[in-house]
């Protein structure tokens, strides 16, 4: 799905020229946003970067200053009632009842939404299913492992099928075989509709499931588009590895033959690793072979490794996304 472009359709979302200051601090400067019926937009941004407070004020749950936000072409307000009731979040922090079981939980989160009980009973069997805990349906949170635990607060977050589900982190902190269950189960919601927005630190999840990505800093966007549209905007280019046999240590004249090649940003070594840093060009794996051949060296493995999102991140923002997570 990732890097996938989304035909022109009407708006899930419109945000238009937002601002939302909190005293001094601007927290959000002039955001416009559009998110197509249908698309799975990720929403990137370092720590303080915006993109929580735009979530909060998308929900009406923050006041803002300036700006309009209209969620399937009607104006949100605060008391946007019947919009509302199309919505679902999925919140970073688990937000489920200890008291209650699985299936209590998963009744009274969609019981704000749904009041038929025939209709609601059929709902919950489906979100229990759907994130696969059918077999955990009598069990309290706390006897949950972290991983079903999430796939709980999914299922109370899209119980009342919503047509737009905002989920934030829905993986932290899961084991593999969870965070693959999410993954699908986020995949499943976009086919059968849905229109999500996404927030993660993991950028291969980004890039697997979003048809766009949205990076914020200082409260504005800095950059969008596909994985691969945002890769083209910045100077990096591929990452070469080379294990070096001989000689040992390399000596820093052969460094300097591979440093003076035009595409190449950045050459280190760590014995036994090359790592050269390029810059886009249509020959760099052979150029940076012909000086290392030129000056004698004997290499071993060697790879070469495309523009990642994350350095797509670091470069836009100065920071990787992942140190955000810490």
């Amino acid at each position: 799905m990732g890097g996938e472009t989304v035909p022109e359709r009407s708006e899930a979302v419109l945000v238009e020229s937002l601002v939302k200051r909190y005293g001094e601090l601007i927290a959000v400067d002039g955001l416009s946003l559009r998110i197509a019926r249908g698309e799975v937009l990720g929403l990137l941004g370092p720590n303080g970067s915006g993109k929580t407070t735009t979530i909060n004020c998308l929900l009406q749950l923050l006041t803002y200053d300036r700006g309009e936000i209209s969620v399937f072409g009607e104006r949100m307000t605060a008391t946007s009632y019947d919009i509302k009731r199309r919505i679902g979040v999925v919140p970073q922090d688990v937000a489920v009842f200890d008291e209650l079981t699985v299936a209590q939980n998963v009744d009274a989160f969609c019981a704000l939404y749904v009041r038929d009980r025939a209709r609601r009973r059929r709902l919950v069997e489906e979100a229990i299913a759907f994130v696969e805990l059918e077999r955990f349906t009598g069990f309290r949170p706390s006897k949950l492992s972290g991983g079903l635990l999430r796939r709980l607060n999914i299922a109370c977050g899209i119980a009342h099928a919503p047509e737009l589900i905002i989920l934030d982190e829905p993986t932290v902190a899961v084991d593999p075989q969870s965070r693959n269950a999410i993954l699908e189960g986020i995949r499943r919601l976009n086919e059968r509709g849905a229109t999500i927005v996404y927030t993660s630190h993991y950028m291969e999840e980004v890039e697997q499931l979003c048809h766009r990505i949205v990076i914020m800093d200082a409260g504005r966007q800095v950059a969008s588009g596909t994985a691969d549209e945002l890769k083209a905007m910045i100077g990096t280019g591929e990452r070469i590895r080379a294990e070096v046999i001989a000689p040992v240590p390399l000596g820093e004249e052969a460094l300097e033959h591979v440093r003076r090649l035009e595409h190449v940003r950045t050459a280190s070594y760590q014995a036994p690793e090359l790592v050269v840093e390029c810059s886009p060009g249509a020959h760099n794996l052979s150029d940076v072979l012909g000086a290392l051949t030129r000056a004698g060296v004997t290499c071993g493995r060697i790879t070469s490794e495309p523009p990642t999102l994350n350095d797509v991140f670091l470069e836009i923002t100065g920071r990787a996304l992942r140190d955000e997570a810490a």
